[in-house]
């Protein structure tokens, strides 16, 4: 019976590393945000001193693992298999949790999904003994520390609260004295505030980030606790001299110093904090496997109350190895990729394309702003409001957007690391559980408020992201809780059959993610050419539109014919799939119209006609996509109301219509992709064959339903397909028109 405990200690040992991963995805943005939105330093100084941050951090964590073992159960009330089901559940839950929100590109916390699924799972088993003991069940509190629950529920509320509004605070403060022209300001401030951002980082990394660390005994970290203020002080002093000696003498960049040594704070304490997280549970399999084995009890009767042994620590293999495979997960991670790109959307400086769409919540917050801004200015001095306004007025960029811009400045970047740290530091030496992700992703939306990078144009929407993932982290906390308490009923009653069972159940619903996140990422590679905004002439210009519309022709096409097919199998699976790729191209033709503003802006001075010609274009494409949108809705409709299929004659004309709309569209996509223009009068003259053919397939069902059509859904669908099909001609004869004008006016 033995031998099932070591399969279940290696299924945990792989769990581990696979938790690891998709932990690490979801974590960097903490600590990669700030460096790589300001850009103050390369991509790969920063992946490097984040690594060794993470590397030193892991392998000195050994102190913080008691958390898995006895932080939220108590183990003497649980014999050791109870304990080996506690931790699977857990992990399998963790795994699954995590792997949604980072393919999701959402940052949530890894501390409160541990948590909840240690508490889910050790409820579940709790109430499993309660009921088969015929137990009361007011003694569950003899099995939790229920009282660890509520503090992590507090934090979370008192992290969100306090990160937006200091973050806001110092991060306005900071903006009035140093502008967006920070250069010349830290001549004369910069010292003082280096002195005070990097002393907060270091106060951080002694407080925080060496917390527990197997190098520091408890008595020598205790006189560290009690000696904080003597500490402050110290640096500050030190940290002051230094920076000015920086930059008066070696002209550094102290923005650059504060970044780099937050980063590398942030990383460890990431790593020696947060890889509890991680494999916390299976080191506390692996250390209740140790206190069970050679015991020559059976594990449903040997009970684990060793297990809540202080001086019980971390294998340093183990914390070697995990971090190592963190770093590597660090440097290949493309989910990590998309955390942080969500994180960098909602915080940086100015507009552009917005990820997060406006709901109630964001437009009544937006409006509120709006009239407590304006009750302001009322009692507010004019020439103190134009003197506050002249501090926040931006550095002017150049009118073409590239992708090498920062979201945000340097003096930001620093706000967010010294705040966070700050933040992180008051909170661990109160005995404060924050979060480390909670308490950086506020800071970072408070300093961007306050920095007004939400101004009209983006507030409602930035306002909108930040409610979806603060409202993901409790969410998390929910589902946490409940799927670690199935999995762990499923385990006990299904035993080694659930066990298998699951497993296999894991490892498919990880490909499947994973194969989805890389064609999600391949679809928005394709569609790269679709979002150019750095066009600056008119031949340009004219090579851009060219690309784009080949784009939408290809993808027209192609939805076009899945549609007929589709409807003659009268598949409804597949055309919902086929109205995601109808929003998806909807998504990027508007994406389009929204850099018309730049685009405009980018012409030189004596292109008016070529931005009127880019706009109708856009028209043009909107009216074919209008199209397109209007036949794949009715399709759905049509099949999901279960009403009649298409009878075969009408199926047989639709498909003529296809094999004709394909000839046409085809010859249009290769014209534009190889910019050959001439073609284009023996294209406009081939459009009545079509139109010709949709006049007469009209005709035809006039007839039948005067004749033998007795379906008036069937031929209600069937004429609004002709209709649609014969105005998604028109559009792409009239952008055919367009372009052959402006081309000869380009010549001329």
């Amino acid at each position: 019976m033995e031998q099932i405990y070591i399969i279940m200690l290696i299924a945990l040992g792989a769990l581990a590393i696979i938790d690891l991963m998709v932990g690490v995805s979801n974590d960097a943005v903490n600590f990669l945000n700030s460096a790589i939105g300001s850009k103050a330093i390369s991509f790969k100084i920063t992946m490097i001193v984040a690594s060794f941050g993470v590397l030193i951090g892991a392998m000195f964590s050994s102190g913080m693992m008691e958390i898995a073992r006895s932080g939220i159960f108590v183990p003497s009330m649980f014999s050791f298999e109870d304990v080996m089901i506690i931790f699977l559940a857990v992990m399998i839950a963790d795994i699954l949790l995590l792997d949604v929100f980072n393919s999701l590109g959402l940052p949530t916390s890894t501390t409160v999904s541990i948590i909840f699924e240690l508490l889910g799972a050790a409820v579940c088993l709790a109430l499993y003994k309660i009921v088969t003991s015929d137990d009361s069940l007011d003694n569950l509190s003899l099995y939790i520390n229920t009282k660890k629950a509520t503090i992590i529920v507090y934090s979370i509320l008192l992290s969100v609260f306090l990160s937006f509004s200091i973050g806001g605070i110092v991060q306005y403060i900071s903006r009035l004295i140093f502008t967006f022209h920070f250069e010349k300001k830290l001549k004369y401030f910069g010292a003082v505030f280096g002195g005070v951002a990097i002393t907060a980082i270091t106060f951080f990394i002694l407080i925080k980030g060496l917390k527990g660390v197997s190098f520091i005994s408890k008595e020598q970290f205790a006189w560290i606790d009690e000696h904080q203020f003597l500490i402050l002080g110290v640096n500050f002093i030190f940290f002051l001299l230094l920076s000015q000696l920086l930059i008066s003498y070696f002209k550094v960049n102290i923005l650059k110093v504060i970044i780099l040594i937050g980063t590398f704070a942030l990383a460890l304490a990431f790593a020696g904090n947060d890889l509890v997280n991680f494999i916390g549970v299976p080191i506390a399999a692996f250390n209740s496997y140790q206190i069970f084995h050679g015991s020559g009890v059976s594990g449903d009767v040997f009970m684990m109350g060793e297990l809540a042994n202080e001086d019980i620590v971390a294998p340093f293999y183990f914390l070697l190895m995990a971090g190592v495979i963190m770093v590597i997960t660090l440097w290949t991670s493309k989910k990590a990729k998309s955390v942080i790109e969500t994180e960098l959307n909602l915080s940086r400086q100015g507009d552009g394309l917005e990820k997060f769409s406006p709901n109630t919540i964001s437009r009544v917050i937006v409006r509120f702003g709006v009239y407590i801004g304006d009750g302001i200015n009322y009692f507010l001095p004019k020439k103190l409001q134009i003197k506050i306004d002249r501090r926040f007025i931006n550095i002017p960029k150049s009118t073409k957007k590239t992708l090498d811009e920062p979201a945000f400045d340097m003096v930001r970047a620093s706000v967010n690391l010294m705040v966070a740290s700050i933040l992180i530091a008051i909170g661990t030496s109160m005995k404060l559980p924050l979060s480390t992700t909670y308490v950086t992703f506020m800071v970072a939306m408070g300093t961007s408020f306050a920095d007004r990078a939400w101004d009209r144009e983006s507030a409602v929407y930035r306002i909108a992201g930040v409610f979806k993932v603060i409202g993901g982290w409790f969410f998390t906390a929910i589902i946490a809780f409940l799927l670690a308490l199935v999995i762990a009923y499923i385990l006990k009653i299904g035993e080694v059959f659930a066990f298998v069972g699951l497993l296999l159940l894991l490892a498919i619903m990880l490909y499947k993610s994973a194969r989805k996140h890389k064609q999600k990422a391949a679809t928005i590679a394709k569609t790269k050419s679709l979002r150019k905004e750095d066009i600056g002439t008119v031949n340009e210009m004219i090579k851009e539109s060219s690309a784009q519309i080949s784009t939408v022709f290809n993808k027209t096409s192609a939805l076009y014919t899945a549609l007929i097919d589709n409807i003659s199998s009268y598949d409804l699976a597949k055309l919902k799939e086929n109205k995601k790729d109808q929003k998806n191209l909807e998504k990027e033709v508007d994406e389009l119209k929204s850099n018309v503003f730049y685009f405009i802006k980018n012409l030189d001075d004596n292109s008016v006609e070529a931005s009127k010609f880019y706009i109708l274009i856009l028209g043009y494409l909107q009216d074919m996509v209008q199209s397109i949108d209007f036949i794949t809705s009715n399709s759905h409709s049509h099949v999901n109301n279960n009403h009649k299929p298409l009878k075969f004659n009408q199926i047989r004309d639709l498909k003529t219509i296809d094999t004709q709309l394909q000839q046409l569209l085809l010859l249009l996509e290769d014209s534009f992709k190889t910019e050959d223009f001439y073609k284009i009068d023996q294209i406009l003259n081939e459009k009545e064959v079509v139109l010709a053919t949709v006049s007469e397939l009209i005709t035809k069902q006039i007839i039948r339903i005067r004749t033998t059509e007795t379906s008036p859904k069937n031929s209600k669908f069937y004429l609004s397909l002709l209709l649609e099909t014969n105005d998604l001609v028109k559009s792409i004869m009239n952008l055919l028109e367009l372009f052959k004008e402006f081309n000869k006016f380009n010549k001329n």
